[in-house]
């Protein structure tokens, strides 16, 4: 059975009528903290959402929460969903376009992530540039929904090369080391063996996690403009004595959260400026 996104953003419309957010926000393990810094006008738990599937991971807390966020409004997902907590495949679409029909344009990422560069050790961030999906699988297999986007369409610059640009100015004005790489997704949900990360290595990635590819697939179909940061919490299987855990991934997610909260906000900040110029500019011309 097919779910309605239109149920679930007709339902999340309904507890807060008149609000449209522009930027939509998916917070990867240990990233929640994010959310508490959202001027909040409503929050909404994900298994009250119809047709919402339910995150079941511990470091993913559930909730959308709608509200401003660097003066930006905004829709986040406090927690995603996975591949590997054995969802319908198809079901991933639904968040996504939820968010579309609640009025985004943006959406902006963020997950957990080991590294195949020692010099990109656990602390860092990794804006993505591009991705390698390695699970065979794709939320958009089956009949395609016309009023979305194409049967076919185009991954290039998946990632928005403007909205990268902007992300690294940001970040060099607060001082920030951003690193731009590839990211690869693993199925999961056991963490990659040594031997698989040897093999990975030949196709060129630069980290490793279980997320991502199924937003970045629905946003790409329907239209939306992506950029998505990677919190590195570890080396990739193989390259460090550190024993691999999510009780890892969660502790070390915090290492780079300050960096990475003061990153998104101001990014926020300045692009809410950029759209105000940009709808300046277009009224000028004559163009609603």
């Amino acid at each position: 059975m097919t779910l309605d996104p239109h149920k679930a953003a007709d339902f999340v419309q309904k507890a807060v009528p008149g609000f449209a957010p522009r930027v939509g926000i998916v917070l990867g393990s240990g990233l929640g903290d994010l959310a508490e810094k959202i001027e909040t006008i409503a929050s909404i738990e994900y298994d009250t959402i119809p047709d919402f599937p339910a995150s079941s991971v511990e470091g993913h807390a559930g909730r959308v929460v709608l509200g401003r966020l660097g003066g930006m409004p905004v829709a986040c997902m406090q927690g995603r969903v996975h591949y590997y907590e054995g969802v319908n495949p198809q079901d991933l679409a639904l968040p996504v376009r939820m968010l579309k029909l609640l009025g985004i344009e943006i959406l902006l990422i963020t997950n957990a992530a080991g590294s195949f560069k020692k010099k990109m050790g656990p602390g860092s961030l990794m804006m993505i540039s591009d991705h390698i999906n390695l699970t065979g699988l794709n939320p958009l297999v089956g009949a395609n929904e016309d009023e979305f986007g194409p049967r076919f369409f185009s991954m290039e610059d998946a990632y928005d090369p403007t909205l990268r640009k902007h992300l690294a100015a940001v970040a060099k004005e607060l001082g920030i080391t951003l690193h731009e790489g590839v990211y690869l997704h693993y199925l999961g949900p056991n963490f990659e063996t040594p031997a698989e990360i040897r093999a990975f290595k030949a196709l060129g990635p630069d980290a490793v996690g279980m997320s991502t590819t199924p937003e970045v697939l629905v946003a790409r179909h329907c239209g939306l403009r992506i950029a998505a940061i990677s919190n590195i919490t570890n080396l990739a299987a193989g390259m460090s004595k550190t024993q691999l855990s999510h009780e890892q991934t969660l502790e070390c997610a915090k290492i780079a959260a300050a960096d990475l909260e003061s990153l998104v906000i101001v990014f926020l900040e300045t692009l809410k400026r950029e759209l105000l110029k940009a709808h300046i500019r277009s009224t000028e011309n004559g163009v609603h």
